[in-house]
């Protein structure tokens, strides 16, 4: 939550040192934040190659570290900031760091979920979120008074500690060692359940048969279910570590067996029902910090109080749906929420139609109340879409379902950047150019309801949290 601190900083630094136009900059950070829609690949990697017998710590130091370096790099080296791909570069190395050491803290959560009452994963998800909305809430207040006091290379110096209080942090995790063995088992018991997960199926299927068939069919399920045993045994063998079979290839059939889970998970009508409809893809989501900063003129100071007023209703709607929303059936809650949602877009339509002062209501009563209530509207969207999954996640593989889950959704954002550059490079939307930005505003509007068609795919009673 406390990157909010200097990603208001980067923000800055593109539009008023490297003046880049709206479409510019927003493309500069659609490529930056490209690492949060690969998620499932550092899933993969910690979920079935341990580091040192460890599935969790090495990744979370690799990670850190990754996101430490570029603040120090952007911070000393002045050519840096001043080049757009140098800059470029330097954040997207930072994003996937910041992204791995997401996806290791998520493995984790979901472990715990998957292992704990249903009621509590909802509480359990609730804290994750309220302490990381509590960390934004400090970095806008402070990001905010930095922009105003600071330089851009003291903010990227001082923004450097957190990775490296993160870095310290990673010796106070526990975790147990792991051995080879541990693969070899995950394997052996991944085919153990992908074999006889088949023969249940032939089993279910034989019952339905005529009963003349009854006996004939039993025999030779019997049959292929020995051979079947028999195959598992001699890939039991082959896969033991006493066999002298090296780990390159332990970590091979690892990857190969958690992909199968992981495409047999997506099978599953919820799991697919809820990759499909829970990404927020907005087709067209335009550069609000242009909007705020060109066309409203609001500053900097002001910014900073509407990334923490945000931060308190992403609070306030995790606290509200884990109290009151989670029993509801699902349908309704993202039924509703997309309703809403396309109201609050409404605010931006008055006011780049500019008919809130015609009213009476300034801009930044209008901009922060737009804040607090779409973050708190959208986490009642968000809060299912993060318990269902952890609740979800096979056993072996819940970093890399987590984080495709994840992915998935901020694929949707990116892809909403991308088509939000285009939009305006299309409508002239630039700096001192804003003749075609309620039209925009307007296909921005119309894009919220898009999600709405795909409801039906979600299971009638299918609630909240199970």
């Amino acid at each position: 939550g406390f990157r909010s601190f200097v990603w208001t900083a980067v923000s800055y630094q593109l539009k008023d040192r490297l003046k880049l136009s709206p479409s510019a900059s927003q493309f500069v950070f659609s490529v930056s934040f490209f690492p949060w829609s690969i998620k499932p690949i550092y899933g993969i990697l910690s979920d079935c190659i341990p580091i040192k017998g460890k599935k969790r710590i090495p990744y979370l130091v690799i990670s850190t570290v990754m996101s430490l370096v570029p603040w120090l790099i952007l911070g000393i080296n002045a050519s840096t900031r001043s080049s757009i791909w140098h800059l470029m570069i330097l954040l997207t190395l930072q994003n996937l760091g910041s992204a791995m050491a997401d996806v290791v803290v998520d493995a984790m959560i979901a472990e715990a979920v998957r292992f704990e009452k249903a009621s509590f994963a909802g509480d359990l998800q609730s804290l994750s979120w309220l302490s990381m909305a509590f960390g934004g809430v400090c970095g806008s207040l402070l990001g905010g008074y930095a922009l105003t006091n600071l330089e851009i290379d003291i903010i990227f110096l001082l923004f450097s500690i957190l990775p490296a209080i993160q870095l310290f942090s990673c010796g106070l995790v526990e975790e147990s060692s792991m051995g080879g063995e541990v693969l070899s088992d995950f394997c052996i018991s991944s085919d153990s359940h992908h074999l006889n997960g088949k023969a249940n199926d032939l089993d279910e299927d034989s019952s339905l048969e005529k009963k003349s068939n009854v006996s004939a069919r039993k025999r030779k399920k019997s049959q292929k279910k020995s051979k079947k045993t028999q195959l598992t045994r001699r890939k039991a063998q082959t896969l033991s570590p006493g066999k002298g079979k090296s780990l390159p290839l332990l970590w091979f059939q690892s990857l190969k067996y958690a992909t199968y889970n992981l495409c047999h998970a997506f099978k599953q009508p919820m799991i697919l029902s809820l990759a499909n409809v829970c990404p927020h893809f907005m087709w067209g989501r335009l550069s609000s910090l242009t909007i705020e900063t060109e066309f409203l003129k609001l500053e900097a100071s002001f910014l900073g109080t509407v990334r923490v007023i945000g931060w308190l209703g992403l609070m306030l709607g995790t606290f509200t749906y884990n109290q009151y929303l989670k029993k509801m059936k699902l349908r309704r809650i993202l039924a509703l929420t997309h309703i809403g949602l396309a109201f609050l877009n409404l605010f931006d339509v008055i006011l780049v139609s500019r008919t809130n002062v015609a009213f009476g209501v300034s801009d930044k009563t209008l901009v922060l109340c737009g804040s607090a209530l779409s973050d708190a509207v959208n986490q009642f969207k968000f809060m299912p879409f993060l318990i269902l999954s952890g609740q979800l996640c096979p056993p072996g593989i819940e970093g890399t379902l987590f984080a495709l889950f994840m992915s998935i959704n901020n694929f949707g954002s990116t892809v909403g950047s991308f088509v939000g550059a285009g939009l305006a490079s299309i409508l002239n939307i630039s700096s001192g150019s804003f003749d075609n930005l309620l039209l925009g505003i307007n296909i921005q509007l119309f894009c919220t309801f898009i999600p709405v068609v795909l409801l039906f795919l979600i299971p009638k009673e299918a609630t909240g949290i199970a």
